[in-house]
Order: C-alpha cells, then structure tokens, then sequence
C-alpha cells in the first residue's frame, strides 16, 4: 500500500499539482519582509511619464475599448484639468466617460525610475505595480501577452513590436527581451538597490481579445490547439453570412475573454503551463537559480474567481523560484451589507496566498471616519478589527496590505467628501448624480490625516495608493486614475465637471503638509517595530467622545495609539494600570511632547481629529 501511495504523490509532484502542506515545511509561512513592509501602489499610465519618445500612438490602441480612435486624438496634457474635454472629445461628441477610456497620458516606466529617490524620501519599501504586461488599454487589464513588459512602457516601442513578431509566444525557448523587458529588469535592479521590493499583477482568470492564443482561436476556430483554454459557446459556421462565434467573457464582458476552469487542475492545463512559464520569467530572468534580479511576488486580479486548487499550484511554483516572494490576492465580498460575514481565511491557510489586499480594514476606516449619519463607535470599530483578527492565522494577519483605496474605489479624500455610503457603491458622478467630486476641505483633510494614522499604526502592512500623500482626490474608476501630482509642477485648477453641474474651481497643487505627515508616519512605523509586529490590544473605546485608544506591545516595549474621532479639542484621560511597566512620562512621537502621569493616570489633549503616538 505505501508503494502506491508512493507513485501516487510521486505522480502528482510531477504534475504539479500536489497539496502544498508538505512543501510549504522548507519555506516561512509568510515572508518576513512583508510583516513591515510600506507598500505604494503605482498605475503605472498616471504616475509619470519619464520619456515622450514612447506615448501611445492609435496604433498602440488597436483592440481596446473604444475600438476607434477619434479623428484628431493626441496624448491628453498630462497638467489639464481632469474633466475638460481636449479639442478631439469636443468633436466626437461624446461625453466625458465615454472619451475617458481613449485617453492616453503616457506614464511608463522611466517615469518611475525618474521618482524612486521619491519613494525612498517617503519611506516606501515595497512596490505593487497594476498589469505591465503588454496591453492596448490604459488599465492594461487585457492582456495580450505575457512574456513581455508593454512597449509603450519601454523606451523603444516600434523594435519591440519586431521582437515580438519573431517569437513563437506558446513557446518560450524562441522568446526574446525588448527593450521594455530591459528596462523593467532595470528597474528592479534599482528598486533592490534602494531597499524595494517589488511585485506585479498576475491577470491570469481572463485575457483581453488581443491575446495571441484567442487571436489563434478566433482565425483557426476548432483547428486552433488553444481552443480549451477559452469557454467557447458556439464556433462559426463559414457556410453562413453571420458569425456565429461565442465566447464567454468574465463577468459577461466580451473584451475580457475568461479562461475555462478545471475540477482536477483549477484553471486549464496547458493555460497553467504557460501561466508557469510566466513565473519562472519574471521571478528569475537570468534562470540562474538566484531570484535577485527578479520579482518578489505577485498580486493576482480577482483571485477569488480562480479555483483555489490552482492557485495552491502557483504557490508552489513562486517559492520554488523564491522562498521570500509574497503572494497576496483581490479578494472582494460582492455586497458589503448582506455578506459581511464572508470569510478570506480559505486562501490564508498557508498553501495558497500569504496575505489579501485588506478591503475589510478598508470598509472600518471608512464608516469611523468617513461617515456622519452612519458613523460607527470606537467600539464598534475596535470590534470590526478583532473580528478580522480573529478569522486571520496570526502570520498572514500581520502581512495585510492594509490600504484606504485604490484603482478600484473612490480615493480617501473623496470617500470622506461623500460619507453614508456603502464601501466602493455609488461612488462616482457617472453612477450617483449626488456624488461631489470637489476638492476636499481643511476638516476632511484632517480626517484623510486620522485615517492615514490609524493605517499606519495597525497590524499589517500599509499600502498608499499614489498619489494620497500628495493631496490628489476623485470618484471611483476612472476618477481615481488621475495623472499623478508632482511638486514644482503647475497645473491646471479643476472648474469643469462631467455632468455639467456648478462647482468651485479647485487649484490643484502638491500638498507638501500632507506629504510630510505621511513620510512622519512612515519613519515612526518603521523606527518602532512594535508597529509592525506587536500585539494589538483596544484598551479605550469612549463611545461618548469618540475617543479610542489601542496599544501594541512587542517585547517589552509598548506603544499606544489614542485617536480623537470628532471635531472639537478633547482632553483624554489615560488608566494605563493594566500596563505595569509603563513610566511616569510619554512622549508624544508625533509632536514630540510629553506626557506627564501619576499612578499610571495620565492627561493629555488632542486637537479636532488629532492623534497621539505615545511610548
């Protein structure tokens, strides 16, 4: 019986489709790095556009959404104001929305490089990048390939397109690297440098209708050997004028191609093969055994449609490259109000991800500080956070990428602007004519400031989304993808708006006050590991006050958060007793003052939704 139980595993392992509990004993639960861990999350066609010589051009268009470009296109200026329409979008005669998904801005990849020293000056150690793999759409969300970075990303579009044509893209030993591959494998040299990691979107539950496999599938039909990777309705009669091809697209979007699912393997076979290729390419490019000249992990898009079996397989295959590579997973709940109760834990069970993008911490933030009308306790929030502690095993708890928002949601200046809303509904002009897209206020950028605390100070590992640290607001997608705000840059003032309603003219301008209490933040998170890595314990929720106060403890060393959650100056009093060690003086890390106690009673003030740091 052992000797077949023997080939049997045997069999599987070469496969590679085997459960991950006996291989997952040589590596970390979850990689250390990512415990403390700063993320910063890059869009990479709005972060900056470092090289001109490589825009897109209509060409580099073809096959995306709106499957035409306007008579006139150019780059839209990356300094205009968001909702004014170019020349071009005037004479289409389409409106705003609808001319935002032919906009191209020209961020790439030397305009990253260009702003590491950034980066570094904010305190950001970890880098999530959206899709870089060669896409005709802004989002790059529609692959068509994933063996090569974007050329519009690189410095030399039209020679990469040569490159391309030279491969066979289903076999890898014919592919090559462009110059846009080169200079993404620069960029991680320089990221590694400078203390970075970086990860990537893996887009692997569907493709856009530009992949080479579908394209293959749609010339070849039921000749094409890459006709069972994609779910396929109906073929196309050619004795017929009409065609009847059918295809099913994910989520019912026909642009997005979804790739069929498999009850033994998770997603089709050969489909995880290429998937696997993929892995090795950009985890060690060299293919020298050293993973240093490669990612160091991966984001995968909407994880949660993928069957759980393959992504236990993917695991094996990233720490096979790299024991230290951190995988973290989109994993959304479809209704926030009936289905609160969802639990993420299946993917953290130490054989598939190590951590998910934390929209549940997300969720909290925004009804403690967001909302008015339905705004939650102190207690009610510190019981949202210990149950999301509790459904977590402790490692992967404390590698959260804790974010406010991101491509997807409104952005923390503007959920705050718009209060009493369901987390990511109703959250732009296009879907909610009552949403206020202005700039936000002194009082909601305190708020902005609150929220940025208590990420900062949380267990797991905060993650900015670009461009909050530097003042920037905006509705959900596409509002949310607004060209990046540089200081020294002038722009524009933001007076129009996509529905045609009045508003103030809102200057907009690099907050360098709000930068400074990020990078504050960041280098008090950093300088203090009990930030990262210590126990969490809410020691005060003052309902009546909007007072809460929670501590983290590693070792010996305890500090303690207390949060003013109102608008008007409070004085706190402190019954610090539980904790025997505490000394006669605090000092304030944010302020640098101290504060005084007697019996392990202490007093301090707080401004309108200020916050104190205390140790």
């Amino acid at each position: 019986m052992k000797k077949y139980i023997s080939v049997i595993l045997a069999a599987l392992l070469s496969l590679g489709f085997a459960g991950n509990k006996l291989i997952d004993k040589k590596i970390p639960r979850v990689p250390g790095w990512a415990k403390t861990a700063v993320w910063y999350q890059i869009f990479p066609e709005r972060f900056a556009n470092g090289d001109k010589n490589n825009d897109p051009t209509p060409h580099d268009m073809e096959g995306a959404w709106p499957y035409s470009v306007p008579q006139g296109w150019k780059i839209s200026p990356w300094t205009s104001d968001w909702f004014k329409l170019q020349p071009w979008e005037k004479a289409d005669g389409h409106d705003f929305y609808w001319n935002n998904g032919a906009r191209r801005y020209g961020g790439d990849l030397q305009g990253v490089i260009d702003h590491l020293d950034y980066l570094k000056k904010l305190g950001i150690t970890a880098i999530y990048f959206n899709p870089l793999f060669e896409s005709p759409s802004h989002h790059k969300y529609d692959t068509r390939m994933y063996h090569h970075i974007d050329n519009n990303l690189g410095p030399n579009p039209g020679e990469d397109e040569k490159i391309w044509a030279s491969e066979d893209p289903g076999n890898p030993k014919t592919w090559k690297w462009t110059s846009a591959d080169s200079l993404f494998l620069t960029l991680i040299k320089k990221c590694h440098q400078l203390g970075m990691k970086v990860i990537i979107d893996g887009v692997f539950n569907h493709v856009g209708t530009t992949f080479w496999a579908f394209q293959d599938v749609v010339k070849n039909q039921q000749r094409s050997k890459y006709k069972n990777w994609f779910i396929i309705k109906s073929w196309d009669n050619p004795s017929t004028p009409q065609n009847e091809f059918e295809y099913e697209g994910w989520n019912g979007v026909k642009d997005l191609p979804e790739i069929k699912k498999d009850s033994v393997y998770g997603l089709e076979k050969d489909f995880g093969e290429h998937v696997h290729s993929i892995v090795k390419r950009w985890m060690d490019p060299n293919r020298d055994g050293n993973p240093s000249d490669g990612i160091d992990g991966w984001r995968l898009d909407v994880a949660e449609k993928v069957p759980l079996k393959f992504w236990k397989t993917f695991r094996r295959w990233v720490k096979e490259e790299n024991p230290e590579a951190y995988i973290t997973g989109e994993i959304w709940w479809e209704n926030w109000q009936i289905n609160q109760m969802f639990d993420a834990a299946p993917w953290l069970q130490g054989d598939s991800f190590d951590g998910v993008m934390n929209y549940k911490l997300a969720r909290a933030v925004n009804k403690f500080i967001a909302d008015k009308k339905e705004q939650i306790s102190p207690e009610a929030f510190a019981d949202s956070i210990e149950t999301l502690e509790k459904e977590y095993p402790k490692d992967n708890f404390y590698v959260l990428q804790n974010l406010l928002d991101s491509h997807d949601v409104d952005r923390v200046a503007s959920q705050i602007i718009n209060p009493d809303r369901w987390y990511d509904h109703y959250a732009s002009a296009k879907d909610n004519k009552n949403y206020d897209e202005r700039k936000p206020d002194q009082t909601e950028i305190k708020k902005q400031m609150l929220a940025a605390a208590i990420q900062m100070t949380m267990p797991g590992a905060p993650m900015i989304y670009y461009g909050d640290e530097a003042g920037m607001w905006g509705g959900d997608d596409p509002d949310c993808r607004k060209p990046m705000v540089w200081p020294g840059v002038k722009y524009e003032n933001e007076s129009a708006d996509p529905l045609g309603r009045k508003r103030p003219s809102d200057p907009v301008e690099f907050n360098q006050n709000l930068f400074n209490w990020y990078q504050k933040l960041i280098s008090i998170r950093k300088n203090n590991k009990a930030l990262s890595l210590g126990s969490l314990d809410f020691f005060l929720t003052d309902n009546t006050n909007k007072i809460l106060g929670y501590s983290r403890t590693l070792n010996d060393k305890t500090f303690f958060v207390i949060i003013n959650n109102n608008g008007q100056r409070k004085q706190v009093v402190l019954n610090l007793s539980k904790y025997k060690k505490t000394n006669s003086k605090l000092r304030d890390l944010i302020s640098g003052k101290w504060v005084k106690g007697f019996s392990l009673n202490y007093k301090l003030e707080l401004p309108p939704f200020g916050v104190a740091v205390l140790r």
